[in-house]
């Protein structure tokens, strides 16, 4: 299952906003294999609130079933805030499951 550039602008919805109030702007550059490759450009040079954006942009996309993977060619999403999204979201996903609440160790 691919994904669509477009698609995946229109997933970021409540985090664009927020962008265009501050001329920030996300460009997709590849979306291969499921592969989402972003650059935030604009604005987001620069902004020390760039990696809480790419944080929030990680989490939607991450929960969509066609992305394996968002990258930021940029740099804009250190490891530790992708190693704590991952995290949540494997929280999330056991918590929902029939097997009842995990648990992140």
């Amino acid at each position: 299952m691919s994904i669509s550039a477009e698609e995946i602008l229109a997933e970021i919805g409540p985090v664009q906003e927020i962008l265009d109030a501050h001329d920030g702007v996300v460009t997709v550059l590849d979306t291969s294999d499921g592969n989402i490759m972003l650059s935030l450009d604009g604005g987001c040079n620069g902004c020390s609130s760039t990696p809480m954006t790419a944080m929030q942009i990680y989490y939607s996309l991450k929960k969509l079933e066609a992305v394996n993977d968002v990258i930021f060619v940029n740099g804009e999403l250190p490891e530790y805030m992708r190693t704590f999204i991952n995290q949540k979201m494997e929280k999330e996903a056991a918590e929902s499951s029939d097997d009842g609440p995990g648990e992140i160790v």
